[in-house]
């Protein structure tokens, strides 16, 4: 290996490759010696695109000679060491420093997941090494258990191949030609392809740190397409292995990108792990913004109106507490969540863009909600009112289009199409407006966020969580729907125990209620409860559930008949 003719290879007139120790799709991986200071070395040498012009394969390399040399200037403990950029027959290569140890890929599968303490410190000392390269202009774009090498005896910990690395300013050819990268541990906005910044970095290395503690990642599925759709829509459950390191995966997995969890909290949170064995909770963003409509709480006056031009209305219900716009890219994604037939056609026109990008399988070779946990229409989360409560939701037997006792004047009955009309908020609630197409009273204080195609909103430090999922109707009907989630409530809600799942009606409407305990994701979190009704009406699916501790159910109860009483599809 390395010879030509019995004898080394030669370049620049001084690195002698010795031997092939690795080979990807950004190029292969040589060890060689440095004949001028005699010093190990190891030397990347980059592949030529043959069906590139004379003129575009120039500028190809001298695009690679330029952010190798910006990657040259990065200098961190857990950053790799780029010693020299040089070219040999007008071939780019890359001259960086010999790490004795594997990369955490082959650690993985050589011995399986790590506990939470090494992932802790794997991930604090690579979020060390994002901020230095994003401080210095760099953005990575393909982190990944093979892009992190561990060094044989002291486990330094170092970050490698910036092969497709972004230096801020510039245009890199494998931008305009075609998408890089690992889809399994690839950012939602990356996957639209617009142009992207240093939060797609952190959403990748949220990606490793699941693959670290479980063995695989969470996106990891059979197909290209399906990858694409658990990145983009599905609902993110970090691995059971997470619970401890939680607080940090979950805000690192925010698809929307003002919302993520930035790098210097996500490395404090995971150092006061390693110093005290728990993770602190998140504080909150120091931004500085200039608020907006969007970013204001929704105020309407105690009557019912008209709204006959709600859509362009510039008032949106967002969480009280101020967030910076979502990007477009995220607002397109929100949008296409709106219903299940929409999703399904992103995650078609995502596959047919990656495959029209020159993606191939190749790729993939390197490679839970609240409540209830379903991935299909109709998983929604706990929070159903049960038959006869006395939040206004009729028993079975009412009469089609008979408003229940305490319902809110101006919903609509059976029979009847949803109108503009808004609920009135009672005391110590608002009216949430949702993008989604419906609009209920939460209590105050409660934010916003959106899971693929559930909407949740949840109080400060996640106690509650109200969820709302409106779908095509399923074979079976709400009784349906909920038999086979709770048939499922075993196996994706740690812990299930007492379910049982009751036929009523809602306003007239088919309906069925499912009520169970479960552990929680976290033992921190504990013990939760969980209610969740889910009614048919005009051609839709409707799923309303609330989950709560269990020494809060006499709250998440009035939540959830608050939530299901003033719930209008808009």
């Amino acid at each position: 290996m390395g010879t030509e003719g019995g004898t080394f290879r030669v370049i620049a007139g001084r690195y002698r490759l010795e031997a092939r120790i690795g080979r990807g799709g950004m190029g292969v991986v040589w060890r060689a010696t440095d004949q001028l200071l005699g010093r190990r070395v190891a030397v990347k040498e980059l592949p030529q695109d043959e069906t590139l012009s004379e003129a575009d394969a120039r500028l190809q390399r001298d695009r690679t000679l330029r952010e190798a040399s910006a990657v040259a200037q990065l200098r961190h403990p857990h950053v790799i060491v780029v010693h020299d950029v040089v070219e040999q027959d007008e071939r780019p290569y890359i001259v960086m420093e010999l790490i004795d140890g594997g990369s955490l890929a082959d650690r993985i599968a050589a011995h399986g997941p790590v506990d939470a303490a090494e992932a802790a410190r794997i991930g604090a000392d690579l979020l060390s090494a994002l901020r230095a390269a994003h401080e210095g202009g760099v953005l990575h774009r393909d982190i990944k258990p093979a892009n992190v090498l561990v060094e044989s005896g002291t486990g330094r910990v170092v970050l490698t191949d910036f092969g497709i690395a972004q230096v801020a300013g510039a245009t890199t050819l494998t931008e305009t030609g075609s998408f890089v990268g690992s889809p399994e541990y690839t950012a939602p906005e990356r996957m639209s392809g617009v142009r992207t910044g240093p939060e797609a970095d952190l959403w990748s290395l949220g990606a490793l740190l699941c693959t670290a503690l479980s063995g695989e990642s969470p996106f990891r599925r059979d197909s290209l397409g399906g990858i694409l759709h658990a990145v983009v829509i599905d609902e993110i459950r970090p691995p059971a292995q997470a619970a401890p390191l939680l607080p940090v995966v979950r805000g690192l997995l925010e698809r929307d990108p003002g919302r993520r969890l930035d790098a210097v909290e996500a490395e404090r949170m995971l150092r006061a792990f390693l110093d005290t064995g728990r993770t602190p909770p998140r504080r909150a963003p120091e931004r500085s913004y200039t608020p907006t409509q969007r970013d204001l709480p929704l105020r309407r006056p105690a009557v019912l109106r008209d709204h006959p031009l709600r859509r362009s209305a510039p008032e949106r219900d967002q969480p009280p507490r101020p967030s910076p716009a979502p990007s477009r890219s995220v607002r397109g994604v929100r949008a296409a969540l709106a219903g299940s037939r929409r999703g399904a056609l992103l995650a078609a026109l995502l596959v047919a863009a990656l495959a029209g990008a020159g993606v191939s399988a190749a790729l993939l070779a390197d490679r839970g909600g609240d409540g209830n946990g379903r991935t299909g229409p109709g998983s929604s989360a706990p929070g159903t009112p049960t038959a006869g409560s006395t939040s206004g939701t009729p028993t079975a037997g009412s009469a089609p289009g008979t408003p229940t006792t305490g319902s809110v004047p101006g919903t609509p009955t059976a029979g009847s199409t949803p109108t503009a009309a808004l609920p009135i908020a009672p005391s110590g609630y608002r009216v949430a407006e949702d993008p989604a197409g419906f609009a209920l009273a939460v209590p105050e204080g409660f934010g916003r966020e959106p899971q693929g195609e559930r909407v949740f909103y949840v109080s400060p430090g996640e106690t509650f969580r109200i969820g709302v999922r409106v779908v095509e109707p399923e074979p079976g009907g709400p009784l349906g729907v909920m038999r086979r989630a709770a048939a499922k409530g075993p196996a994706v809600n740690p812990g299930y125990r007492d379910g049982r799942v009751t036929s009523t009606a809602h306003r007239g409407h088919p309906a069925a209620l499912w009520e169970f305990t479960w552990d929680g994701f976290s033992a921190a979190e504990g013990a939760r409860h969980t209610y969740d009704l889910c009614w048919e009406a005009d051609g839709r699916l409707y799923d309303v559930w609330v989950s709560a501790p269990v020494g809060k159910v006499r709250e998440a109860k009035e939540h959830f008949d608050v939530a299901v009483d003033t719930f209008t599809a808009t």
